[in-house]
């Protein structure tokens, strides 16, 4: 790297701080700052289906769900990241003063044409290196389905969910995701090609 690219690195401080005061969110990779891109009205809608259906069967259980100002810490060749999930859920929780999560069981991306690139890679790949990771579920917005990868004994396995009628067993939390409730209200409608 070199000595000019070292000096405009932000320091993981610097960006805490500066994500307390920003209105609107940035992913932060080893130094290097990205905002984030707005979503529309159907990915709103999935996220918020998904964290009000985990939520509720949660409630009165250790594991909590959050939604997505909950950034979680990953380390990546030795430089931290955070990325800001869709959904998590969190078993182990970091301090309550903390301004992120360590240890996510699950975690909950929703898809767009802007962010299926870096959800399938970048993310999965650093995702699936959380040791507390039992399952990384993706979901569609455009259609009634969901990727699950899930943390076997042999690695992680890819898990497929398809139609309104499919139900996401997650034994690693105590609760199922119905597909139909993701879904609840969603218009399927394609994206446009300008992405969000």
């Amino acid at each position: 790297m070199s000595a000019a690219l070292k000096r405009n690195l932000i320091s993981v401080d610097d960006y805490l701080a500066g994500e307390l005061l920003s209105p609107i969110k940035h992913e932060y990779l080893g130094g290097v700052v990205h905002a984030m891109a707005g979503a529309r009205v159907g990915h709103y809608q999935v996220a918020t289906n998904t964290l009000i259906s985990l939520g509720g069967q949660l409630r009165g259980k250790r594991c909590r769900a959050y939604g997505s100002d909950m950034k979680i810490r990953v380390i990546v060749h030795g430089q931290v990241w955070f990325y800001y999930p869709d959904v998590s859920v969190i078993c182990n929780s970091n301090p309550s003063n903390e301004l992120f999560q360590d240890q996510p069981v699950v975690i909950i991306e929703v898809l767009s044409k802007s962010t299926r690139r870096i959800d399938l890679g970048e993310k999965k790949d650093a995702y699936l290196t959380i040791a507390s990771l039992q399952a990384y579920v993706l979901i569609e917005q455009e259609l009634p389905l969901a990727v699950v990868f899930r943390r076997t004994d042999g690695g992680f396995v890819r898990e497929v969910y398809e139609g309104l009628d499919a139900v996401i067993a997650l034994p690693e939390i105590d609760t199922k995701l119905a597909l139909a409730d993701v879904y609840e209200g969603v218009e399927f409608v394609p994206e446009p090609d300008d992405e969000e």
